[in-house]
């Protein structure tokens, strides 16, 4: 939840500066820890044994009254939008004061930090220490991926390899400077879980892991999805022998988002994923908002008590475990991509319910030994993974870190979808200047249609005359990419959500457009539907010049007549009921195989649906 895939990228290649090397320097010679694997003897287990050559020790305590300081995920970024901007974004120290002040202020007393860079990890400790704030610190040691990727050539994965251990140097350094402040190091973060964006090996962890343990006094852990350690669930296949990890650190700490598990997962599937029912389509509307929650919160236990009973029948049931990551989105994110069911479940009021029912979980026994919150404040830079905080970026409370009752008016949660009336005409007109009887005209009967991009990427989109020697009309719709790294694409659509009926439009109908370009390469023409289960669908198929639905690209206008079945032949779970995106053009170059962006202009006329 931390860092897209973005950053991991450009994170890997970033120079070694003099200073990191410093800090390398340092640590190497002033390892001050105990080093060995932990066993499972629990905390009182302190003598060193031997086992075929290797030390055994205890696993080390987690420090008096660690379970009664608040937690929260903390990260500096205000300004940034976009991932180049967050590297170049400037924190300064009044930032991170005003920041932790307000954290101190909302009873905060514990902040997981990501990250032992400048901007995190160092600029968080120094203010802390030289302002006496009372707050302890999870500090991490962020390592990048450079196991996997075969493109990596061997310059750039001896970067990455050496950027790993000159974060790890930070990090042990700044455990060893701020023993008062800094209560436990986490190596590495979601790097077991099949998704992973920074995939790295059980038994190359286990080394990083090792490297700190050994040189600092603070007991030590990883940061992962809950899964891997669960037992047979997703984890990426180096990652199989999480024993190896677990022979590394004193303490678990697992992330655990039941809205994110009710995103990417269905009751109908045949994935391993416990799913959990987040609609609550039994219980009344007036209630489904608490219904919903309170499964949430039960579905988080439930992950949790999975890693407890999988640890203990593994030989560590005296192994302490922490949620060190958990949260619900209080808006929906920047860039919402195509995950519609945040609808549903993103708002302040969902999040309160969610955070103050962890507050009590966390004051129950025998549950685990803290609760870290992500996250402190929004990061807008994340797009899609935005809304997360308990402060929105201009710093302004959000309901859960302010006392007072939930505000159910504000909750949200799952609603059947509205069918509107049915299109019985033969013809549903997208855009047209001819007019045709019987015809349903979109933006008549949806008012609010309009043309937008693809998330962030840019184009100019205009109705423009056309030539006397077009036979598109007087006007066509007029788009020249001005594309992003994965492409561009454009969508007719309603922001309100409004679905068109067209379910009397059987798998004979056609969607019909009349183009004309020399783009070069496929382009994709598609659309989406609402569900019964609010389960946003889309298509796309593919059309390259001289294929059987007649487009060319020859700079000429060709009419384009793509039957239904087609559509529903790459999905199968579109219904017409509930058209969405009533008519869709992109070209998103890991679909389309294009290599680069192209400004050409394509000209799209004549767009409808026909029986």
């Amino acid at each position: 939840m931390s860092f897209p895939s973005m950053y991991f990228a450009q994170a890997c290649m970033r120079r070694i500066s003099l200073i990191a090397m410093a800090w390398l320097v340092l640590v190497l010679l002033s390892a001050c820890g105990g080093g060995g694997t932990t066993s499972d003897k629990g905390v009182a287990g302190t003598t060193t044994i031997q086992d075929d050559g290797t030390v055994i020790v205890g696993l080390r305590p987690l420090p008096d009254g660690f379970s009664d300081l608040k937690a929260v995920a903390y990260s500096p970024f205000r300004t940034s939008t976009s991932e180049p901007a967050r590297a170049s974004e400037t924190i300064t120290d009044a930032m991170v004061k005003e920041d932790l002040e307000l954290l101190r202020d909302a009873g905060f007393g514990l902040i997981r930090i990501f990250a032992s860079s400048e901007k995190e990890g160092i600029t968080a400790l120094r203010v802390i220490k030289a302002n006496s704030l009372p707050i302890k610190v999870m500090l991490g040691a962020y390592v990048n991926s450079f196991e996997y990727d075969p493109s990596l050539s061997a310059s750039a994965k001896a970067a990455i390899i050496q950027g790993n251990e000159v974060e790890i140097a930070r990090a042990v350094a700044l455990a060893n400077s701020y023993p008062d402040e800094v209560v436990a190091v986490s190596v590495g973060n979601e790097t077991q879980v099949d998704w992973s964006f920074v995939k790295i090996s059980s038994s190359q962890l286990a080394k990083y892991l090792a490297q700190v343990r050994k040189q600092i006094k603070q007991p030590v852990t990883t940061d992962d999805n809950y899964a891997p350690f669960a037992g047979k669930l997703p984890h990426h296949p180096a990652a199989n022998q999480v024993s190896e990890v677990l022979a590394q650190i004193d303490f678990l700490s697992i992330h655990a988002y039941p809205s994110e598990d009710a995103l990417y997962s269905s009751a109908d599937d045949a994935d391993t994923w416990p799913d959990w029912d987040w609609r609550q389509t039994k219980v009344a509307k007036v209630d489904r908002a608490t219904a919903m929650m309170d499964a949430a919160l039960a579905m988080t236990r439930k992950q949790y008590s999975m890693v407890r009973t999988f640890l203990d029948a593994n030989g560590k049931s005296q192994m302490p475990i922490m949620i060190g990551e958990t949260g619900w989105k209080a808006a929906m994110p920047s860039l919402n991509g195509n995950n519609s069911r945040y609808k549903f479940m993103a708002s302040a009021a969902n999040q309160k319910m969610y955070y103050l029912g962890l507050s009590e979980w966390a004051k129950e026994a025998g549950g685990p030994k803290n609760i870290v919150w992500f996250e402190a404040f929004d990061e807008i830079w994340k797009g899609s993974d935005d809304k997360w905080g308990l402060f929105t970026k201009e710093r302004t409370a959000r309901a859960a870190a302010l006392t007072g009752p939930i505000v159910m008016a504000d909750a949200v949660s799952w609603s059947e979808p509205t069918a509107n009336a049915v299109v019985t005409g033969s013809r549903y007109t997208i855009y047209a200047e001819q007019t045709t009887d019987g015809e349903t005209l979109a933006s008549v009967s949806v008012p609010d249609l309009r043309w937008d991009p693809f998330g962030d990427s840019a184009y100019n989109a205009s109705f423009v005359d056309n030539t006397t020697s077009d036979t598109g009309g007087s006007k066509a719709l007029s788009i020249t990419p001005n594309p992003r790294d994965y492409g561009w694409g454009v969508l007719y659509q309603s922001p309100g959500e409004t679905t068109s009926n067209l379910s009397q439009f059987t798998e004979s109908a056609t969607l019909n457009f009349s183009i004309k370009t020399r783009y070069v390469g496929k382009l994709e023409i598609g659309f989406s539907t609402d569900t019964e289960l609010r389960d946003t669908q889309e298509v796309f198929l593919l059309i390259s010049d001289g294929d059987t639905y007649g487009y060319r690209s020859d700079g000429e206008w060709h009419d384009v007549r793509i039957p239904l079945s087609a559509f529903k032949a790459l999905n199968s779970k579109l219904d017409m009921k509930y058209l969405l995106a009533r008519f869709m053009i992109a070209d998103r170059y890991k679909y389309t195989g294009n290599t680069s962006g192209q400004n050409v202009e394509v000209r799209i006329d004549n767009i409808y649906w026909n029986k």
